[in-house]
């Protein structure tokens, strides 16, 4: 199982270091596209969902972002678009070891794979939710990539819960998992 996990932190590192280095690049603004892409992940262009799974794999590998607003960049051209929450969403996770020495690696809805660490940490926001408001849920999410945030989806969120409720780490109230040495609280 371990060889899974080393697979995994290599090819998160062989990934990274294939990507577009769109950090570099910062061309002046040539407007806003319409493409969105919605809170469950899903990518829109023009109100239509991009069907072609490789498309929305090549333009995630191009985003870029400044402050709240997400952009489309290559070295001549940046174009704005919109996220409702976050560019990418967790669909899986696993885990390797226990104790101080696990490692919790995370899978986009884009094939991204990444190890929750120093670099990429795991958080949790509380939103208000409701008509009126008076509802709270939590939110959690993961950096991918630069800063570029994953929002986890609810059931990997409620796995990882049942993990960190079987480990027993956290402090009082808060519920949390260890990864790389760090420790990150669910709630």
């Amino acid at each position: 199982m371990s060889d899974f996990f080393e697979q995994a932190e290599a090819l998160q590192k062989e990934y990274a270091a294939k990507l577009p280095p769109v950090e570099k690049w910062n061309p002046p603004l040539s407007g806003d596209i319409d493409i969105r892409i919605a809170r469950d992940g899903r990518w829109y262009h023009e109100g239509s969902e991009i069907q072609r799974q490789k498309l929305v794999r090549l333009f995630s590998t191009i985003l870029k972002r400044e402050g709240d607003d997400y952009f489309l960049v290559t070295p001549v051209e940046k174009w704005r678009i919109q996220v409702e929450d976050a560019p990418f969403v967790v669909v899986d996770f696993s885990r390797q070891g226990r104790g101080a020495d696990q490692k919790f690696v995370f899978k986009t809805g884009t094939d991204d794979i990444v190890v929750a660490d120093q670099e990429h940490p795991l958080w949790v926001e509380t939103r208000k939710v409701g008509e009126d408001g008076a509802t709270e849920e939590s939110v959690p999410y993961i950096i991918v990539r630069k800063n570029l945030p994953a929002l986890i989806s609810r059931n990997v969120y409620y796995h990882l819960i049942e993990v960190a409720l079987e480990e027993e780490q956290g402090e009082a109230d808060r519920v949390g998992i260890r990864s790389c040495g760090e420790t990150f609280y669910l709630s």
